[in-house]
């Protein structure tokens, strides 16, 4: 077979590939979500979810937050994961003090990441909701079951730090 016939073939496969990356970056996506009742004001929630220095006192999920949550930050999150820890870049998007606190990261396309802390008021207390989805094409091989779990394990610390209680109790 010719050179040039064998070129084409492996331009037209890497085309195929290229297009078959392209196809699973948009359709990959995952979503994560956790709601819990705090009986105590927006205010307390928000001055703890802030304090980023007092993170590896209280949060078993993200064990350290490099930064401050200010929009337009980089900030760096170190996250425990079942076998160890991984660092995560992120850029504070929101800032809405008392209601919402949004970052974001990731490598378009392959992996990112939009993450925000919600804050409502509820009943005397507030409704805290975690919520965070994920896209990209890694997501199609990368074994997420641990996230869910982790991100419940933080609202459930984030309610005990602030009320000092550990109920389940979800929202509304």
């Amino acid at each position: 077979m010719p050179m040039i016939a064998l070129l084409k073939i492996g331009g037209g496969v890497l085309l195929v590939l290229a297009g078959l990356l392209l196809v699973l970056s948009f359709t990959g996506k995952k979503t994560f979500r956790t709601e819990v009742f705090i009986p105590a004001p927006p205010e307390a929630v928000w001055d703890v979810l802030m304090d980023t220095a007092s993170y590896p006192d209280w949060n078993p999920t993200f064990i350290q937050v490099q930064g401050d949550y200010k929009e337009g930050v980089k900030v760096t999150n170190t996250v425990k994961t079942p076998d160890s820890t991984m660092t995560i870049n992120a850029s504070v998007q929101v800032v809405t003090p008392k209601v919402e606190l949004r970052q974001a990261g990731g490598l378009p396309g392959v992996i990112t990441f939009d993450h925000r802390w919600l804050l409502r008021p509820e009943n005397g207390g507030t409704c805290v909701i975690q919520h965070e989805i994920d896209r990209g094409f890694y997501l199609w091989f990368w074994n997420s079951d641990w996230v869910q779990p982790a991100y419940e394990r933080a609202s459930l610390a984030l309610k005990h730090r602030v009320s000092g209680t550990e109920e389940t109790t979800g929202c509304g």
